[in-house]
Parts: C-alpha cells; sequence; structure tokens
C-alpha cells in the first residue's frame, strides 16, 4: 500500500521582474507503507521543497499530494498543522533539542506537543531504548556527541507513533560510522515498528540501505 502519492507536483517562487522560478517541475512519485524512502540529489535539485510538500509544511503551486488516503493538497492549516501533530515526525539536520530539558524531557515534551497525556515518561524511555540511549535518559544534549543528539530527536520523532518519518539530511554533519549507526536505526524502524521513512541526502554511500531511491535534478525526477 502507498502511504503517500504524489501527482505532477509544481512549485513555483516568484522572482524579480514577474517571472517565476519552478523548483519542483511536475513531479509524481509513490511512498510505499512502511518502507524507507530516499530523495537523492545535489542542493538546489528540489528534494527539501518536495520534502516539506510531502509533510504538509508547504503546498505545491499546482498538482496533488495525497496522504493516507486523503488530498491534503488544499486542506487549511489547521487541518494540515493536526495531520503534522498526529501522524508525522521530523528529523532535521539541525537536531534543535531544547538544551535546558535531558534527553528524556525532551522526547516527553514532543508527547506533550502530540496532546498524549498518558505514560509519557515509559514511552518516552521506550523511544530512548530503541536508538540505544536508554543509559543517556538523564542526559542534558551538551553532555552528547552530535550523533547522540541526532538519535534522541529521533526518539523525539518518532514517540507519538507517526504513520511517516521525514528526515532532512539527517546523517549530513555526522562521520560516516555515526551516519551508518542512523541508518540502521532507520532500517530497524521500518521493519520492527511499521514506520514509514522519506529522507533526504546527497550522500551517495546511504543509497543501497533504501527500499526506493528518487533522484531529483533541476526540480525533476531523473534515472
Amino acid at each position: 500500500m502507498d502511504v503517500i502519492v504524489v501527482r505532477d507536483v509544481r512549485k513555483g517562487f516568484p522572482v524579480a521582474g514577474g517571472d517565476t522560478f519552478w523548483a519542483l517541475k511536475g513531479v509524481s512519485l509513490t511512498v510505499p507503507e512502511g518502507k524507507l524512502t530516499i530523495l537523492r540529489g545535489r542542493s538546489g535539485s528540489g528534494k527539501t521543497t518536495l520534502m516539506n510538500i510531502l509533510g504538509a509544511l508547504d503546498d505545491p503551486t499546482e498538482g496533488s499530494v495525497i496522504f493516507d488516503g486523503e488530498d491534503i493538497t488544499d486542506l487549511g492549516e489547521d487541518e494540515k498543522s493536526l495531520i503534522r501533530r498526529k501522524q508525522i515526525g521530523f528529523v532535521f539536520q539541525s537536531v534543535a533539542l531544547i538544551p535546558m530539558m535531558t534527553a528524556q524531557e525532551n522526547v516527553e515534551f514532543a508527547l506533550r506537543l502530540a496532546g498524549i497525556k498518558e505514560n509519557r515518561t515509559e514511552r518516552a524511555l521506550e523511544c530512548l531504548r530503541m536508538v540505544g540511549l536508554a543509559n543517556r535518559a538523564g542526559h542534558m544534549p551538551a553532555e552528547m556527541s552530535g550523533g547522540e543528539q541526532q538519535r534522541v530527536a529521533i526518539a523525539r520523532a518518532i514517540a507519538h507513533k507517526p504513520k511517516v518519518l521525514f528526515a532532512d539530511e539527517p546523517t549530513a554533519e555526522l562521520d560516516t560510522n555515526t551516519a551508518l549507526t542512523v541508518m540502521k536505526i532507520f532500517r530497524e524502524l521500518t521493519e520492527k515498528e511499521g514506520i514509514t521513512i522519506v529522507m533526504t541526502t546527497h550522500d551517495t554511500g546511504l543509497m543501497d540501505l533504501a527500499d526506493q531511491v528518487y533522484e531529483l535534478e533541476d526540480g525533476e525526477l531523473v534515472g
């Protein structure tokens, strides 16, 4: 089953002189449920723009996005916000952990934002165990390495059991071994938790770890 279906999506931005810059030029693709999909491309290829549209953070200029059977293209901001809060998790290149909270508190805070009131502590510790950081639950972000911080960010993003996890260049600031550790976690999340993961990267060394890869160049799918 495809959890996301993208149909002829175009995204334009106005530029000087009344012209339009097309960041996406008629992209169509599908994202299968419970699999790891990579959007590959150089900087400026349109992959982050596409991810933002898939994750209901931005609207396409033309085309449609079907998320879990619902056309989200023309939904209002309140409706899209609810989808993001309940069904989507985000991991960014900048982990953006709250510096004055422990790893456990950062994960619990995400559960509060999602409106989950019960068993927050237990769920936070469970998610930290999933990413191999149960022994770091009481540590502050400043006491952790970059790779550990990214793993806390992943635990935070999956705490509310989202249907889809979007990860924008999650390994860009990590060394090779740590990047492979993060990818191993992603594989386990798809296989054991059934979470659908869509990530962007330009690292060609990670392609073999994906279930499917889409390559973008100048706003179009290639290959």
